[in-house]
C-alpha cells in the first residue's frame, strides 16, 4: 500500500516537473519572434518552422512563442480532442512516427 502511494506521489511531482521544464532550440537556429500586437491570438503560420520536425516538448514551446498563441498542444493521430474553437490555442497535428504535418489553431 505504502509503495503504491509513493510511486503514484513520485508519477505526480515527475509530471508537474516535466510540464515546468523549459529547453533550448536542439538545432541551435532561432526560431521566428512572435507576431506583435495578436493579443494572444494564435497565428499559425508563425509556427510553420515546425513542419516536419519531430515533436516535443521544447518545440511545442517554441511554436507556441513564435505564433504568439496563449496555449499550445500536439495532437497524435488517434487522439480524442474536445470540438471547440480556441483562438489563442496552437495544434501541432503529427503522424505515427511523432513528426509534424500540420500547424493550426483552434
Amino acid at each position: 500500500m505504502f509503495r503504491t502511494r509513493a510511486y503514484l506521489a513520485t508519477l505526480a511531482v515527475a509530471a508537474v516537473l516535466a510540464g515546468c521544464s523549459t529547453g533550448g532550440n536542439a538545432d541551435g537556429g532561432a526560431a521566428p519572434a512572435a507576431p506583435a500586437g495578436n493579443d494572444g491570438r494564435c497565428e499559425a503560420s508563425g509556427a510553420d518552422f515546425a513542419l516536419g520536425k519531430q515533436a516535443s516538448a521544447e518545440l511545442l514551446e517554441q511554436a507556441r512563442k513564435a505564433s504568439g498563441s496563449q496555449m499550445a498542444r500536439i495532437l497524435k493521430p488517434h487522439d480524442v480532442v474536445t470540438l471547440e474553437y480556441r483562438s489563442e490555442r496552437l495544434n501541432l497535428n503529427v503522424d505515427e512516427q511523432g513528426r509534424v504535418t500540420r500547424v493550426n489553431c483552434g
